[in-house]
């Protein structure tokens, strides 16, 4: 009996989440006694999971599956959890992640629990400790059936490195009929993605128009952080639907989420609740996202921001 970890990756490139989702891995099978076995897509170089308590790799080639299908990327999990008769399944808390589960535990016949924020609390019963209420709450969670499926919340759990390494081995799943044809997929390369994120910079509308969204690009810039906006500037049309964040569109469980220009609607609250440290900067002392936040500016936006960006620099520059 092993653990398996799915390892995502973009392009061939590991992403942050496999490594979060091994490191929860390795320290369930430390708990059960066992080894951790991972699973991976088209992926250029599995070294890197040794590095965080990859035992074992099976590594998938398969042009079939360059294109994210949520169908056959959980057969070919199934297929390998099989093999391996694995008894706890981990899996990222990405948008993929979340979409391939509920199939991956209907064909396991397997309980899963998604947003897990930390190790096991239980072996027997087997109980895990998960985000709740848009992550209001905790909530202790029994699984009781034979194989389990854990979804690791982002930036929850944390990298954890290890000393070793990981044997690779090739891996040939069954792949069943797409039912879908993918004619082209443009990505940005040269941007944080908010999934990826450890800090994200948000506007609103008290930019008050696509023009003046400069010094949110420039402070993204200096602080390596991706960008995001909420759902009334998408709406609008100043930035790309993929930015919108919030409980409507994507959650974010980001370290740093600065909004700036954001009154702090319910629903964007709740979509990044999850962040740890919520910073706003608004000029009106009364906007809900103060109540929320860790930290609070009131003050215009186009007067705070560029003097955070001059002082972060010279901040960058004196290291």
């Amino acid at each position: 009996m092993s653990i398996l970890v799915y390892t995502e990756s973009e392009q061939g490139t590991f992403k942050k989440a496999a490594f979060e989702a091994a490191s929860y891995a390795k320290a369930v099978a430390d708990q059960l006694g066992t080894t951790v076995t991972a699973i991976t897509i088209n992926a250029n170089d599995t070294t890197p999971l040794g590095n965080y308590g990859v035992d074992k790799v099976l590594n998938v080639k398969n042009t079939a599956l360059d294109n994210f299908n949520a169908n056959a990327y959980a057969q070919t999990i199934k297929q390998a959890a099989e093999s391996e008769n694995a008894q706890v399944v981990v899996l990222s808390s990405s948008a993929n992640s979340k979409y391939l589960a509920p199939l991956l535990a209907v064909g396991l016949n397997a309980g899963y629990v998604s947003n897990v924020i930390a190790a096991p609390i239980n072996i027997s019963p087997f109980t895990v400790k998960r985000n709740a209420f848009t992550n209001k709450a905790f909530e202790l969670t029994q699984i009781n059936t034979e194989v389990k499926i854990l979804g690791v919340s982002s930036n929850a759990f944390g990298l954890i490195e290890n000393t070793g390494s990981a044997t690779t081995e090739d891996f040939s799943p069954s792949i069943p009929e797409l039912g879908v044809t993918v004619e082209s997929v443009d990505k940005a390369t040269d941007k944080v993605t908010i999934a990826d994120a450890e800090i994200v910079v948000s506007g609103g509308r008290g930019l008050k128009g696509p023009e003046n969204w400069g010094m949110i690009e420039e402070l993204a810039d200096v602080l390596g952080a991706a960008t995001a906006c909420s759902k009334p500037v998408s709406d609008l049309g100043w930035r790309p639907h993929g930015e919108h964040v919030g409980q409507t569109g994507k959650p974010v469980a980001s370290n740093l989420y600065i909004a700036i220009g954001i009154s702090g609607a319910i629903q964007h609250l709740a979509g990044v609740s999850a962040s740890k440290v919520k910073v706003v900067i608004n000029t009106d002392a009364e906007a809900p996202f103060f109540k929320a936040a860790d930290y609070g500016v009131v003050g215009d936006a186009f007067q705070v921001v560029p003097e955070l960006i001059e002082k972060l620099k010279a901040f960058k520059a004196q290291q």
